[in-house]
């Protein structure tokens, strides 16, 4: 990793190896420091305080610093980034949330003996009978019930609930009934016909506040399988946004009420006005957004979660794009459910850069030439969307904002302006592009990429490839003049699709390299690329960068094989490691 993040050295030494996990703990003891030389930036090794078989501090030296072993945490792990002030859930309800919390076709009904297990679990922590993480959270509750009545009401006769689970509601709810608070009651039956008890409390519930209010009305819609106005999804988020927390309780809002709004318009599949409204809420929450002087923008949506066993290339990619005049704003968060994968935020916290940017600092890095791009956290652009992350871990399955939250405009340009957006599930492909419409970028592109990132392989589809879009499918429109047959809001696209076939572009067809969430494995793939390294992600990020500069149609891409030489010339010539090395150095001095 020295030679690595070096731009002196022309030699490669590995000094991170996944495998034995010889990583710091914590921070404050990495084994890995940046320290200034010539003006450049080093990466200097420190003599590791742990053994290579456990990435963990031994006992003697964590008494010694006066630790305590809840406060020490392997940054070169991904699920270790997540905070230990978030309270945990009900595991077992939690496996039952992701049958039954997702869509018409998707959800699984649960088995008689597990609905039993999960009724009694949810039983018995309502009446207190469970403690610490065992408790079933006020959001779970929410999800679960949630799921259950859109089932009841809305979902094809094959998803509805099985007999299993009729027969252990049947027996569970009476106790229920007498144990539950009035607002998880009206979400399990919120017109006192789906459990077959005569009970006024959901039809007469109304909530507590104007807020929760609001929130109740839009319920009522959702868990009858309908869907809301643009207006009405939009007063929803900004009442009850921010979400504040004492104790890792919400002081506001039921959270009941918010999971089950959240996961119900996942669950009932988002309309279009919807979708607008989640991506769109809180655009002014800081107020105009900064505009950044320069030729080409492209915003990065990636999936916030994370990667958990591939290789993620696109902060590498940044690197490469920003040598040829090409500024790319990426943005997501350390960490996030229900992956928990590898993040851009992990990757440049673990290599020293600053991720606590305001977005006029991001702008600044954008407009550096000895930069060129940025990286920016949600918890600095949307506090109010950050707030949501641990309510979403108890929720378990992707809300809509998992969707909306790649298409966002942080920073504007004064020039051209391009989106790129990751996906997995088939049917989100065009409302990804009906939003990057709505934004009015010039070009637009979804990529399935693996794991549902951003990062197409080169490596040859399988013939026995499971049904769907294949990995690599990519979808888009550029604007173009008005003689264009397919015209939106005032503005002409030309619409395409493909399938990229890297061998087609004279790329090897090789395996994919597998992190399985190592930030450091990552990271060390990445540095290896960027320092000239033939292999499997040097050519990632090649195509990664060629393939979509000529998709987005920028400036001398419009040939796809000289796209391919000028990313591979910004790495060969060490300019983007130089860029990257830049980042991190610059990100400090920013005031």
């Amino acid at each position: 990793m020295q030679a690595l993040l070096s731009p002196e050295s022309s030699g490669f030494f590995s000094s991170i190896n996944a495998n034995s996990r010889n990583s710091s703990p914590c921070r404050s003891l990495t084994s890995l420091r940046f320290s200034k030389i010539n003006g450049g930036c080093r990466l200097i090794r420190r003599k590791p305080r742990l053994t290579a078989a456990r990435a963990m501090l031994d006992a003697a030296t964590i008494e010694e610093l006066g630790l305590k072993e809840s406060d020490i945490r392997n940054p070169a792990i991904s699920s270790t980034y997540r905070s230990s002030k978030l309270p945990k859930p009900n595991q077992t309800v939690l496996e039952a949330q992701t049958r039954i919390c997702t869509g018409p076709t998707q959800t699984r009904p649960l088995s008689e003996e597990q609905a039993f297990k999960v009724l009694d679990t949810i039983l018995r922590s309502v009446r207190g009978e469970l403690k610490d993480e065992d408790q079933v959270s006020k959001a779970q509750l929410g999800a679960f019930f949630a799921g259950m009545t859109i089932r009841a009401n809305s979902f094809p006769e094959e998803t509805q609930w099985s007999e299993g689970e009729r027969h252990a509601m049947n027996i569970f709810w009476p106790l229920l009934l007498r144990a539950l608070p009035p607002d998880v009651i009206f979400v399990a039956d919120p017109e006192g016909s789906i459990m077959g008890l005569a009970s006024s409390l959901g039809p007469q519930f109304i909530g507590n506040g104007t807020s929760e209010m609001r929130l109740v009305g839009a319920l009522r819609e959702i868990l009858a399988g309908g869907h809301l106005g643009y207006e009405e999804v939009q007063g929803v988020m900004k009442d009850v946004l921010p979400l504040k927390l004492e104790d890792g309780k919400s002081t506001g809002v039921s959270e009941s009420l918010l999971s089950a709004f959240l996961i119900g318009q996942r669950m009932n599949r988002e309309t279009d006005r919807e979708l607008k409204a989640y991506c769109l809420a809180f655009d002014d929450e800081l107020g105009p957004a900064p505009v950044a002087d320069v030729c080409s923008l492209t915003h990065y949506g990636e999936p916030y979660d994370g990667n958990t066993r591939y290789f993620r290339s696109t902060l590498f990619v940044a690197a490469v794009r920003s040598c040829y005049g090409e500024s790319s704003l990426l943005h997501g968060v350390e960490w996030m459910p229900p992956k928990g994968g590898v993040t851009e935020e992990q990757m440049l916290n673990f290599m020293g850069a600053n991720t606590n940017l305001s977005l006029h600092q991001a702008k600044e890095l954008i407009e550096d030439e000895e930069v060129g791009f940025a990286y920016i956290s949600q918890r600095e652009a949307r506090p109010s969307l950050y707030s949501l992350i641990g309510l979403r871990e108890h929720i378990k399955k992707r809300p809509p904002l998992a969707t909306t939250e790649k298409v966002q405009q942080f920073i504007r340009a004064k020039g051209r302006e391009s989106t790129v957006a990751g996906f997995y599930h088939e049917g989100y492909e065009e409302p990804l592009l009906m939003l990057m419409k709505r934004r009015g970028v010039h070009s637009g592109l979804v990529v399935k990429g693996e794991e549902g990132a951003l990062s197409m392989t080169t490596r040859l589809r399988s013939a026995t490839t499971s049904k769907g879009l294949p990995v690599n499918y990519c979808s888009g429109f550029h604007s173009v003049g008005m003689e264009s047959a397919c015209k939106e809001g005032g503005v002409s696209h030309q619409s395409f699709r493909l399938e990229v076939n890297a061998t087609d572009y004279g790329f090897e067809s090789t395996d994919t390299p597998r992190t399985d969430r190592s930030v450091s494995k990552n990271i060390e793939l990445g540095l290896a690329a960027l320092h000239g390294q033939k292999g499997p992600a040097y050519d990632r990020i090649v195509l990664n960068a060629g393939i979509v500069d000529h998709l987005l149609g920028c400036d001398g891409a419009e040939d796809s094989t000289v796209a391919l030489d000028r990313a591979r010339e910004a790495i060969d010539s060490g300019k983007a490691l130089k860029k990257l090395l830049n980042y991190i150095r610059v990100s400090h001095k920013l005031k």
